[in-house]
């Protein structure tokens, strides 16, 4: 500011150099930061000169006071705003990673405990961590659409110059588009890779809400790809090969970007970068939303992230126009095939770059290191081509999207999965069905008199008809109840997880089991509740005697195929002699016979139910010889038959340890310990150590007492005595037949399949 009078007679015949050295007002050599902080005056003879410096608002500019020259990516890189964040982000938990955290909570508990009370919980600790580890694997290895869609807009995903000053040697960031403004959510610059420079330009979030403020949540306005327009220009004329980095849910849409010509800036980049002569590389990290992607996605290799989207809509406005609701928002994730892995299969997507289990954001460097691996073998190859292959390459990378040939037969294989034409089932009345149903039944009961056959082909007709029925009155109980789109959106999950032969997500168990809770408790109230049970229990009756049917037929095949082979004269005769050489020897059981006479015996009996088992299995039976003696079933059985009374006798014994443990004594108890530790710091003396050492005997000494409590050593001993009997009464421990055993025919056992078996 400043302010001035003269008088023209004052200057004449002066010269400007004169008045400009002229140290007769006292100022010639002062500096002006020092003018400016005060009010002055010049006198003349005839003039006077008066003014006064404004203060303004200092820049706050990133270059520090004392820069490192040393500093990764050189000492350039203090110009970039982009600094680390002072606080650490926020851990966040996305919905489907609930069950996760209830496991880390676990093992954050025990550990506490274990630190409490100096107690040994390391089998426990190891334990629940690879159970963890294992439900992280299984989690994200079986991800649907809209939780990589979630995982890719996670607020702590690494950014684009997260990833940039992570790979690059050297980076320093260009701005403007000389056009009037620098926009924040789009970032270029210079950098280089093992020696190699190239031009990153990229969408920039912000990693915390006052950034993405800033950096307009990653949604670019015109200058943002004009911006990066310049650049393009910039790399061609200097032949630096661009990478382009793409995390944006798409262009901003307010009115004055549309103003400023939003549509006409994303087609001149479509248009330029198809005329670029230098190698291209696009990596969708994150999300990438429709033309706000494509404007710096037109590469000659298109690579995304694991967890990474590339989509035309976003999922929620799809369901919006397509079902008229935002939560039918999975569904249309999973039929945009917006994922890395169905992009791959399109051919849209070049590459798919790993990410560690939990997300990029679980370990940001080591997401970085696969990025500039794969940044480098994907410039090895294109940097070997000339220019003209190089145009071409990129010219049919995408002349090539959405082909598909006319008149040619669909693959068998394909069509397993296409939608099969739905069959319409002729409903039968349900008095007819009932006059029906009595009908056969006579025929069972006249069968069952007469001794004959009951009749099989009306009975699996039968079978067959309730069936068909059964099924569609559950799904007008399930269409009454409400859960029909529920039903089909969980059968389409298990489909697919079925077809690529993979396991089952615990995601998808639980909600398999909580749709068929919530099915049974309202079934009851289904409006054709009496049908569909009468249909149910018809169904099992019939079914029953079905298998009642097979069975006795068997059962004469069986003893058919018995009497053929005790029926050979040969058998008959070897059995005869043994019969007389047993009674000729004088012995009144098994146990007094001599070893020769035994082993003859052992060896007529395997070699009968060796006769058996090949005339058995030639009516197609699965055969299996099961021994009735007590020794031959041994320590296995005695362990199956004491498992239940052991594990009832366990779960006694941990009750009363936690009521021991939760009781007021003992918690004082921990307390008191807990304070003496404290107070003992890290250098306890003698007296210290002896309380600690007193209040953790107590501790153990009350556990003990618990455990060993009058009533559970009465239970331990009782449980000790009947197993130790049952041992002696099987024969001992030493592997002797006691003499009082008696000795019992083997039985052949066949196992018919459905839970059934014949003996």
């Amino acid at each position: 500011m400043a302010s001035m009078s003269y008088s023209p007679a004052a200057f004449t015949g002066t010269a400007a150099s004169d008045l400009l050295r002229s140290s007769s007002n006292g100022v010639s050599g002062i500096p002006l930061k020092t003018l400016g902080k005060a009010r002055f005056t010049v006198k003349g003879r005839d003039a006077t000169v008066a003014a006064k410096m404004r203060k303004v608002k200092k820049h706050e500019y990133p270059w520090p006071a004392d820069p490192d020259p040393n500093v990764k990516g050189g000492v350039l890189t203090h110009l970039s705003p982009f600094k680390p964040l002072k606080e650490k982000q926020k851990p966040v938990t996305l919905d489907f990673e609930k069950p996760l955290v209830a496991l880390e909570k676990k093992i954050i508990d025990v550990r506490r405990m274990a630190n409490e009370t100096g107690l040994d919980f390391s089998d426990q600790i190891i334990s629940l961590e690879n159970k963890y580890q294992q439900a992280l694997k299984d989690l994200y290895t079986h991800l649907t659409p809209i939780q990589r869609v979630n995982i890719a807009r996670h607020p702590n995903r690494p950014t684009f110059l997260d990833h940039v000053f992570s790979i690059t040697d050297k980076f320093v960031e260009l701005h403007g588009d000389r056009a009037g403004y620098d926009d924040p959510a789009v970032v270029t610059g210079i950098g280089t890779i093992d020696g190699r420079r190239y031009m990153f330009m990229g969408h920039q979030k912000g990693r915390n809400t006052k950034e993405n403020i800033q950096r307009n949540f990653g949604m670019p306005t015109p200058h943002g790809y004009r911006k990066a327009l310049r650049m393009m220009y910039y790399a061609d004329h200097h032949g630096f090969p661009i990478v382009t980095f793409i995390d944006t849910p798409g262009a901003f849409a307010d009115l004055k970007s549309e103003e400023l010509g939003q549509g006409e800036a994303i087609a001149h980049n479509l248009r330029t970068m198809f005329g670029l002569k230098v190698p291209i590389v696009s990596i969708v990290i994150g999300e990438g939303g429709s033309g706000g992607a494509l404007a710096i996605g037109c590469a000659n290799k298109l690579l995304m992230l694991e967890n990474a989207v590339f989509y035309v809509a976003s999922p929620e406005a799809c369901a919006a126009i397509l079902w008229k609701s935002a939560k039918a928002s999975p569904k249309a994730a999973e039929k945009l095939r917006i994922t890395a892995r169905e992009l791959s299969k399109l051919q849209i997507c070049d590459g798919i770059i790993p990410e560690p289990l939990g997300g990029a954001h679980a370990d940001p460097a080591w997401t970085s290191q696969q990025i500039k691996a794969a940044i480098n073998e994907t410039m090895d190859e294109l940097t070997a081509m000339d220019t003209e292959k190089l145009l071409k390459h990129r010219m049919l990378k995408f002349r090539k999207l959405g082909g598909f040939q006319e008149g040619v037969p669909v693959d068998p294989k394909k069509k397993v999965n296409m939608k099969r034409k739905e069959e319409t089932v002729g409903r039968t009345s349900k008095a007819e069905l009932e006059g029906e149903v009595e009908k056969l039944k006579q025929q069972i009961l006249k069968a069952k008199e007469s001794s004959t056959k009951p009749p099989e082909l009306a009975l699996k007709d039968m079978i067959e008809k309730l069936k068909k029925e059964v099924d569609h009155e559950y799904s007008e109980a399930v269409k009454a109840m409400g859960l029909k789109d529920r039903l089909a959106m969980l059968r389409e999950e298990v489909s697919k997880v079925n077809s690529k032969d993979q396991l089952m997500n615990p995601v998808i168990m639980d909600k398999i089991e909580k749709l068929k809770h919530e099915f049974n408790q309202g079934l009851a109230a289904a409006p054709n509740y009496t049908t569909l049970k009468y249909k149910l229990d018809m169904l099992k009756e019939f079914s029953k005697a079905k298998s009642l049917s097979e069975a006795a037929t068997l059962k004469q095949e069986v003893n058919k195929k018995f009497n053929e082979v005790m029926g050979q004269p040969e058998i008959n005769e070897k059995f005869e002699a043994l019969k007389a050489e047993v009674q000729n020897s004088g012995a009144s059981s098994f146990v007094d016979l001599d070893q020769g006479l035994k082993d003859k015996i052992l060896n007529m009996k395997k070699e009968v139910e060796l006769e058996i088992i090949n005339a058995l299995e030639s009516l197609g039976l699965d055969v299996e010889v099961v021994k009735s003696n007590a020794k031959v079933l041994g320590d296995w059985a005695l362990l199956a038959v004491f498992k239940d009374k052991v594990e009832i006798l366990n779960e006694e014994i941990n009750k009363k340890i936690e009521n021991v443990v939760h009781s007021s004594e003992l918690k004082n108890m921990m307390e008191s310990l807990k304070l003496e530790i404290a107070k003992a710091g890290n250098t306890p003396n003698t007296e210290s150590k002896s309380k600690i050492k007193a209040l953790e005997q107590q501790i153990k000494q009350r556990l003990s007492e618990a455990i060993s409590s009058s009533e559970l050593k009465g239970k331990h001993e009782e449980l000790k005595a009947e197993i130790f009997e049952a041992i002696q009464s099987s024969g001992g421990t030493d592997g002797s037949l006691q003499k009082e055993t008696k000795y019992e025919e083997p039985r052949v056992e066949i196992n018919l399949g459905a839970n059934r078996s014949f003996a």
